[in-house]
């Protein structure tokens, strides 16, 4: 299992727009991102931070049905 790398806001959006996520709309400093699939629909918060913090980024990842390798491969 790959070590997290520190991540800003946009790199994770821009990361999770790879697998079909699309911003919906911001409140603040988030970004709430919607991904529709047949039967499901997933949707995340993204905080605009500099850097983001492990837990946030591993809930961000639960919540996005990824992996950690999968979400680093899309780095």
């Amino acid at each position: 299992m790959a070590k997290l790398p520190n991540l800003s806001g946009k790199e994770v959006i821009k990361a999770l727009s790879r697998v079909g996520f699309t911003s919906v709309r911001q409140r603040g400093s988030h970004v709430i991102l919607v991904k529709e699939t047949p039967g499901k629909k997933l949707s995340t918060v993204v905080p605009l931070h500099k850097e983001i913090d492990k837990g946030t980024l591993l809930e961000i990842m639960r919540q996005a049905r990824l992996t950690r390798d999968e979400f680093i491969a899309l780095l």
